[in-house]
């Protein structure tokens, strides 16, 4: 059974609340607002841990630090070149290039990741 913590519970009220993909040092900056002496190790570990154990994702776009979410479900994302903001995109995942890979290599594919790059709508009217 997962322990729920003051701490896990911090950290998931701002994931939930938070309408963006935050870093670990982000969440640690929120959550200190709430417990101001938690540790940055502690928020680390946390995250760590309820990424393990499958309650938040991670994600791991190229080319920037590691982001978290409280959503779990396959999904796309969208990266702005200009502020680095990071979008989910409510589009449909093809699981079908999955089976595709999965039948010309051999493979057992589990899900793929795809991330779209370009410019907001926020920075654009700028």
């Amino acid at each position: 059974m997962i322990r729920a913590t003051r701490q896990r519970e911090a950290i998931m009220r701002v994931l939930t609340g938070a309408g963006v993909h935050p870093t670990a040092d982000w969440i640690y900056d929120e959550v200190r607002k709430v417990i101001p002496n938690i540790s940055k190790g502690t928020v680390y570990r946390n995250l760590k841990n309820m990424y393990g154990e499958g309650i938040i994702s991670e994600l791991n776009l190229p080319g920037t630090i590691n982001r978290f979410e409280a959503r779990l479900d396959n999904h796309y994302h969208f990266r702005c070149e200009k502020c680095g903001r990071v979008f989910d995109l409510d589009e449909p995942v093809n699981t079908e290039v999955d089976r595709k890979v999965a039948e010309r290599t051999g493979f057992q594919v589990f899900y793929h990741q795809t991330e779209f790059r370009g410019i907001c709508k926020n920075c654009l009217n700028k």
